[in-house]
């Protein structure tokens, strides 16, 4: 029996609970001679707008250092600590830092060393989903959803950065092939390792590595040929796989006593298990005061929630431009499966790539909690799985001659056209010609489809072919010119947005996150500068490119640190080649390039570059450098992206008080006497009116600093008049000395 959509002959007569035994898997069909070359071309191109000068990208501060710590100490690689004092962890479980910082350790700390994985697992998924839709749909189905995934512009932005997504996609993208595969050969193996490539995905971003699990449950018992029995134990042992690959880390970390581990970043109480279930948990998801995954106002980074978010001006181009087109295959195709067996394989593909998209979709839509634009990258591999499957099967109902389908292909493409004008034409002032041309050549392409439709040979059949050709350059034309964008600096004001929110193509979203907004690293979180001005953000809480809110250390209103560069000044050079993470220039505002704020302020012969931003910064860091007096910290400042941008400038650990977002408990009074009285900690950096973190715990601790700390004067460290002066006018911030003898 042969299914309307499916080249490969069921050889089975299907019974409902109990079919008879599983023929040989028939070998694949051999690769046509162009196949190939043209994965390998897709795959020459992705690597190259994912790694064309990376030296001058930005990458995100907060994760370098982690990183970096992770090459001094193993116990800070293990726990993914944000210093290599291991006083507080990032936000997230730790093994896409881990997996970077053996190759720091292995080739020497850098931004090459550092995106090696990175770009390495953006490849392997290319080839993974391009191998996965080949299998069922054909060669050319698989080049054109690699030629999609490939050219995704949130895609291309999240792949030159260090965030962790860029691996999560390649863990489920793999789970999701495997599943298709246990189906497929009704074999366990696969079905165990999808199960572990999942909970490895969970150890990446926990819960969002799950979003896709449903759809590979119903894949798996739906479709699949065994028994009802067998496939209970077959489930009931990728559970237990999945369980020991999601939990081995909560699970250690929990073994350690608190007193011997850092505190865990994101947490409310410093354990790995309420950072599963609150922060990086439902509270993603759900929103809400008072847990870190909601942040009261994380939708601003994206748009508010809604079932059209992906569509809105932030969103949409970065991840839509496919999205109609995605949705029409997935349905036209699920109809034209019609009655094939329970077991079809084209329909179960189809149910795991549109159950991927769907669930991926309404997750992020009507996500409550923080929401980057970035997150939608794992919407990309559904897209282009559909697109491609979609697009060559509703191909083959065109050409079947009936009447009923002969619109559907012509319609997708129109609207795609349509979509794709809108969302250029946002796109104020930046590359004007690009709609019109997409405009013509996809009316030019659809005309061709139906003129040249029953072409079978010759001149007729070329032009037909040469009309496919041009449907598919005017869909990509679009997101093409926004990926090309973080590599090649065509964005005309958006770009990456800095380490922490990168995106791609211009400004076109007023959301916090959006291109060319305050996407970028803090200088020093938003915070103040120790001795100096305050880096980056706006001031009364407003956020660039719109929106307003509560300004808090690290990130106003929820989790984005502002504005600002990364200390380290201009491609400062790092042990083992390379430039330094977060060295480079600052993201100024929309968008625009500009230096760090107070000069370069490099130290001669630092790795990182060096200083915080101005004379009287490095000045500072040399004195605290040479004051510091055998502490273990350097300096207590009041976040991550304050202490990540310290480390990775000094080389010397650095305590962030209250975390990623400000509101970590991780500093208590009690912590902060000991480690004073035991000499680990000298300096305290307090911010004008308080440290914005806890607001309790920053109030108890600013006051006993005040109380018996010696504030460092300026003079101490500086001999500079005019930088005193320029200092003294916009000083907000002070740093204090704590001494054994301090404590009562």
């Amino acid at each position: 029996m042969t299914s309307a959509t499916d080249p490969h002959p069921h050889t089975e007569t299907v019974s409902a609970d109990w079919p008879p035994p599983t023929p040989p898997a028939a070998p694949p069909d051999k690769a046509p001679r162009w196949s190939p070359p043209v994965l390998l071309a897709i795959l020459v191109l992705a690597g190259v707008l994912y790694s064309w000068d990376l030296s001058g990208s930005s990458l995100n501060s907060f994760y370098s250092s982690a990183i970096y710590s992770g090459t001094q100490s193993w116990k800070a690689w293990f726990f993914g600590s944000l210093d290599a004092g291991n006083f507080l962890t990032v936000d997230k479980p730790p093994f896409a830092l881990m997996i970077m910082g053996l190759s720091c350790r292995i080739f020497g700390f850098g931004t090459w060393q550092m995106m090696l994985p990175e770009v390495a697992a953006a490849l392997g998924t290319i080839w993974i989903l391009h191998t996965s839709v080949k299998r069922v749909f054909g060669h050319a189905a698989a080049a054109i959803a690699a030629l999609v995934l490939a050219l995704t512009p949130i895609t291309v932005a999240i792949n030159r950065d260090n965030n962790p997504d860029t691996l999560l996609v390649l863990l489920m993208v793999g789970g999701a092939a495997l599943a298709l595969r246990a189906v497929r050969t009704d074999r366990l193996l696969p079905l165990i390792g999808s199960a572990v490539l999942f909970g490895l995905a969970f150890n990446t971003k926990m819960l969002q590595g799950y979003i896709a699990l449903p759809a590979v449950f119903a894949v798996y018992v739906y479709a699949s040929r065994l028994g009802w029995k067998k496939k209970a134990v077959n489930l009931a042992l990728a559970a237990v796989a999945l369980a020991v690959s999601s939990f081995w880390w909560a699970t250690a970390v929990s073994l350690v006593p608190a007193d011997d581990r850092p505190y865990i970043g994101g947490s409310t109480d410093g354990s790995a298990w309420n950072l599963i279930m609150g922060y990086n948990g439902l509270g993603r998801v759900l929103g809400g005061e008072g847990n870190g995954g909601g942040g009261g106002g994380g939708a601003t980074f994206a748009g508010s929630a809604g079932i059209g978010r992906m569509f809105n001006d932030v969103l949409g181009g970065q991840i839509s431009w496919l999205i109609p087109f995605a949705f029409l295959a997935l349905v036209a195709g699920l109809v034209r499966c019609g009655r094939a067996p329970r077991t079809d394989a084209t329909r179960a593909a189809l149910v795991m790539w549109g159950g991927w998209l769907v669930l991926h979709y309404l997750t992020f839509a009507m996500a409550e909690g923080t929401m980057h634009p970035y997150y939608t990258t794992a919407l990309a591999p559904g897209i282009a799985a559909l697109t491609g499957a979609g697009g060559v099967m509703l191909w083959r109902a065109f050409r079947s001659g009936d009447a009923r389908w002969s619109w559907v292909l012509p319609a997708g493409l129109a609207v795609t056209g349509i979509w794709a004008i809108v969302l250029l034409r946002r796109a104020t002032g930046w590359n004007t010609w690009l709609w019109p041309v997409v405009g013509v050549i996809m009316v030019l392409a659809i005309v061709g489809l139906f003129v040249f439709r029953t072409a079978s040979s010759g001149t007729r059949a070329r032009l037909l072919g040469v009309s496919v050709v041009a449907a598919i350059v005017a869909a990509l034309a679009g997101p093409t010119a926004y990926a090309a964008s973080p590599a090649f600096g065509t964005s005309g004001g958006g770009g990456m947005g800095g380490g922490t929110n990168p995106t791609a193509g211009p400004s076109t979203g007023s959301g916090m996150g959006g291109p060319g907004g305050g996407g970028g690293r803090g200088g020093f979180g938003g915070g103040e500068r120790p001795g100096g001005t305050r880096q980056g953000g706006q001031a009364n809480g407003e956020f660039p490119g719109g929106g307003s809110g509560q300004m808090q250390p690290g990130g106003g209103n929820g989790e984005l640190p502002q504005g600002g560069s990364a200390p380290g000044g201009t491609n400062g050079e790092v042990p083992g080649g390379g430039t330094a993470p977060g060295g480079g220039t600052a993201d100024g505002q929309n968008g625009e390039a500009g230096t760090a704020p107070g000069g370069t302020g490099a130290t001669s012969g630092r790795p990182g570059g060096g200083g915080m931003g101005g004379s009287v910064d490095s000045a500072l860091i040399s004195y605290l450098e040479k004051h510091q007096d055998g502490a273990k910290w350097l300096l207590a400042v009041s976040n991550s992206q304050s202490a990540g941008q310290l480390i990775l400038s000094t080389h010397k650990p650095v305590i962030s008080m209250w975390g990623f977002t400000g509101t970590d408990k991780a500093m208590t009074l009690a912590r902060l006497k000991e480690l004073v009285k035991k000499g680990e900690l000298h300096y305290i950096q307090l911010g004008g009116g308080g440290m914005g973190g806890n607001s309790s715990l920053s109030q108890e601790i600013t006051s006993w600093v005040q109380k018996n700390g010696t504030a460092v004067k300026e003079s101490d460290y500086t001999t500079s008049k005019s930088s005193t002066s320029e200092s003294s006018s916009t000083s907000t911030s002070t740093v204090y000395r704590l001494d054994p003898s301090d404590v009562g």
